[in-house]
């Protein structure tokens, strides 16, 4: 069947292989390429960052490649709003975020998703290493690249209107392929870190828009061992960077435990307190082939992007997902999304609030 297909093209290798396959396969594509930014120059620095002037050019080259049209939509007030707005508040509550996951929910598949349908397209293609199978969510054969996990907060009604080209591949095949087609991003680094904070300082950008705080850092007594200039800056697990004023009795590194922003309290420790063996966690989404576990299910659970993955039993109360471990984890930060699996295969997520 003959698609009307919209391809997200970031100006990378993934999405332009993958609008590529959308034309080759006879479907009736066009290009978009989202502006992110009311100042893109500002959004890239060597790999780091994305959807910047450089990459809305190398898009267009790839769509004159392929031979679709090409437009560029602005989405720069909602970017944002809905993600670096996200992305501050988020902090200075204590939480730690995942901006690229809110990107995938509020603007590739939500904001983009409906203007396309309203447009009159089928569907809309992206560049993502994950699958689709029978309509839900499974991970790449990749798993270096795997890309499941930022998508786990996709519904079941958004998945049905996206397309994933390049699930069954890697990413040395789509550099290959690109490298074929003639495509000039073939050998384009992939962008990392976060696209709207180029220079990589997460400490100082939240510090330019929330400013200095001075407050204490404490150990698991509650006495006072160090300062920090902001709670902000740090995050759960973290290990360097604290600057504390004498090591611990034992000799032994501390990592953060807690951040409590509203006494504005980082506290640290040794790495065995880190470890947690049950979470709750909110804004539960279920998109896989199970119904909404309201008794205990035992799947696995992803707590972070490219994380570890644990053995677990998860049950529905009320709102809540209570997470049950089968083995210890570490570094489980509030805000951090907690993706559930059945073997590849995507079942929901839920957005980490407290961990024990």
């Amino acid at each position: 069947m003959r698609l009307r297909v919209l391809a997200a093209m970031s100006g990378g290798v993934d999405s332009a292989v993958a609008a590529a396959r959308m034309a080759e396969a006879g479907h009736d594509v066009t290009g978009v390429h989202l502006a992110l930014s009311a100042n893109p120059q500002s959004y890239r620095t060597g790999a780091r960052g994305c959807c910047t002037i450089e990459d809305s050019r190398d898009a267009r080259r790839a769509a004159d490649v392929i031979g679709i049209p090409f437009y560029i939509w602005d989405m720069a007030e909602r970017f944002h709003r809905d993600v670096v707005e996200d992305f501050v508040s988020e902090y200075a509550a204590g939480r730690t975020p995942n901006p690229c996951l809110r990107c995938n929910e509020k603007i590739k598949f939500e904001a983009v998703l409906d203007r396309a349908i309203a447009l009159g397209f089928d569907a809309v293609a992206t560049g993502h290493h994950a699958r689709i199978v029978d309509g839900v969510l499974s991970r790449s054969p990749d798993e270096g690249k795997d890309q499941s996990y930022v998508l786990g907060v996709l519904t079941r009604e958004q998945l049905k209107h996206a397309i994933f080209p390049l699930g069954d591949s890697t990413k040395a095949q789509v550099r290959e392929e690109a490298a074929r087609r003639g495509l000039m991003v073939a050998d384009k680094p992939d962008s990392h870190d976060i696209c709207f904070i180029a220079d990589g300082d997460t400490r100082g950008f939240l510090e330019e828009r929330l400013g200095a705080a001075q407050g204490p850092i404490v150990d698991e007594s509650g006495e006072v061992i160090g300062k920090h200039e902001g709670a902000y800056g740090f995050t759960v697990g973290q290990r360097k960077g604290l600057h504390i004023d004498r090591p611990a009795a034992d000799g032994r590194p501390r990592y953060v435990l807690s951040i409590e922003p509203v006494s504005n309290t980082v506290t640290v420790g040794p790495r065995s307190a880190l470890e947690v063996t049950a979470i709750v966690a909110g804004r539960p989404v279920w998109n896989g082939p199970v119904a909404e576990p309201r008794e205990p299910l035992a799947c696995t659970v992803q707590l972070r992007a490219h994380g570890e993955v644990y053995g677990c039993r998860i049950q529905l109360s009320g709102d809540e997902v209570h997470i049950a471990l089968d083995a210890p984890a570490t570094g489980v930060a509030a805000g951090q999304a907690a993706v559930f699996y059945l073997e590849d295969t995507v079942i929901g997520s839920a957005t980490i609030a407290k961990a024990v």
